[in-house]
Order: structure tokens, then sequence, then C-alpha cells
């Protein structure tokens, strides 16, 4: 893929995962934002913020303070940047009976302690940024 030129890459489950925490870490984005499994590979193209993430198989994760299931597909992939992350693919996250697709997620800045996650309906959920701290 395009995107992927001139990326730097990790593979395996824990060199993955610490490459992932590392860029949540850099861009001021929450620790278990993105909790992961079986990762295989994680990349980042520093000059476009490209990153991605592929994993041996979905994920739903229960974010328990906010009682909200979100779906983690095999590729996860989008723009990172500080506060922020665009054009995002790959995860999904349960509103009623349907599975709407989360477009773009951006932390207040200044913080406020909010987190938003956008899906391309136009539609804004806003969360308190702790419910997504490691181990949530």
């Amino acid at each position: 893929m395009a995107e992927k030129a001139g990326g730097f890459v990790k593979t395996g489950h824990e060199e993955g995962t610490k490459l992932a925490t590392s860029l949540l870490e850099e861009f001021g984005l929450p620790l278990g934002l993105l909790p992961l499994e079986n990762v295989a590979e994680v990349g980042f193209v520093k000059e476009t913020g490209y990153m991605w993430i592929i994993q041996a198989k979905k994920v739903e994760h229960n974010f328990k303070m906010i009682k909200k299931l979100v779906s983690y597909d095999i590729d996860i992939h989008g723009f990172i940047e500080k506060k922020r992350i665009k054009k995002l693919k790959g995860v999904k996250a349960k509103e009623l009976m349907l599975w709407p697709p989360v477009n773009e997620i951006i932390v207040d800045d200044p913080p406020t302690g909010k987190i938003h996650f956008k899906s391309l309906a136009g539609v804004t959920k806003t969360f308190p940024v702790e419910a997504f701290g490691i181990g949530q």
C-alpha cells in the first residue's frame, strides 16, 4: 500500500503492542483506547501520521465505566496526530442494535477530561477520557 511506504514496522504481539502504546502516549491519547489481542503488525509513517494495526482476529471490548461495547477489526488504520485520530477504519461502537463505524477520535485540547468519537453519519458521542485508560 502506498500509505505504508517509508513506515516504521514492528511485528509480533509484544513489540507491536509497545509501538501502539507509545504512539498513543506520544500523541496525547488514552493508553487503553486500543485494547489489542494477538497483534501481528503495527506500523507508523512519521511523515504522514498514517498508522496501522493488524491483529490475528477481530476483538470486541466492553469499556465498563461507560458501558460501551467496541469492535476492533483485524485491520485498523488511520492518521494519528496530536490528540486526534482521523480517517479511522476498523473500529465500530455498538449503539442499540447497530454497529456504526467510528471515523474520528478527538481528545479536547486544552484538556477538559473529555474524548469525542465521530461517525461518518456526523453523530458525535462524548465520554470521560479516564474511561479509556489502561485496564478499563
